[in-house]
């Protein structure tokens, strides 16, 4: 499990991460939600260890964060940001394969790749290993990268928006990916999302976001209701079952 408790981080008078604390529970998914300018990233930030908290803690596996060795660290969390670039030409296994460096630190060995043929193969990459990062569709690089993710093999995985890039068909595909790292590999996975329909189906926990404080946290199910909705986004919402999902319109 993760424990955040009351992280704060402020930049010069302004404070976007206000007081927040949840709980990452282990081997299921948990997504960040709520408006542009919430805190979500930043928060998955604090809790990698990309950014630095002004105030709180963050406790991962009963041992504070700053006292997490760096290496041992990129063992046991992985994290994809918004927006990636790298400007070398790689192809999509090279690009993979920099997942297993904090395990190889360059030295490629057959165990490696192993996990990084099986990531390829997760993301449904295999046909096209050999292509150059820079002639892949915006979907197709976000799946290369992900994977890349998956190959690091770390118990705890980061996504800020993974549906970035994706159309319809390739989103579905990836929440099931994501759903499977849990249910099939025991993974624990957290998001920021800004589907709140792919969230409702596919996500087992909800942390909502709003002007940097914690609003609302609880399983799914507690949190896709119409009231709630409501006072997050400020607009109007119908939430309605569909085939037992939870299906929001607010169109």
């Amino acid at each position: 499990m993760i424990e955040v408790k009351n992280i704060i981080k402020k930049y010069s008078s302004k404070t976007v991460v206000d007081n927040v604390s949840v709980n990452i529970e282990k081997g299921k998914i948990t997504s960040f939600i709520g408006p542009n300018g919430a805190g979500k990233s930043t928060v998955l930030s604090i809790i990698t260890r990309l950014i630095k908290k002004d105030d709180g803690q963050v406790i991962i596996e009963g041992k504070k964060l700053e006292e997490w060795d760096k290496k041992e660290l990129s063992k046991k969390i992985a994290i994809l940001k918004q927006s990636n670039n790298i400007n070398l030409k790689l192809t999509i296994r090279e690009l993979v394969t920099f997942g297993r460096f904090p395990h190889s630190e360059g030295r490629i060995t057959k165990e490696d790749d192993k996990y990084i043929d099986r990531a390829i193969e997760y993301m449904k990459l295999k046909d096209i290993e050999d292509k150059y990062i820079d002639e892949l569709s915006g979907g197709q690089k976000q799946m290369a990268y992900i994977a890349m993710v998956i190959a690091q093999n770390t118990e705890y995985v980061f996504l800020d928006e993974p549906l970035n890039n994706l159309d319809m068909k390739h989103s579905v595909e990836m929440m099931k990916i994501l759903r499977n790292l849990c249910d099939e590999l025991g993974k624990t996975v957290v998001l920021v999302m800004h589907d709140i329909n792919y969230t409702s189906c596919y996500t087992d926990y909800i942390a909502a976001l709003k002007d940097g404080k914690l609003v609302k946290y609880g399983k799914t199910e507690d949190i896709i209701k119409k009231e709630i909705l409501e006072e997050i986004y400020e607009i109007k919402f119908d939430v309605r079952e569909i085939n037992g999902d939870k299906i929001c319109i607010y169109f």
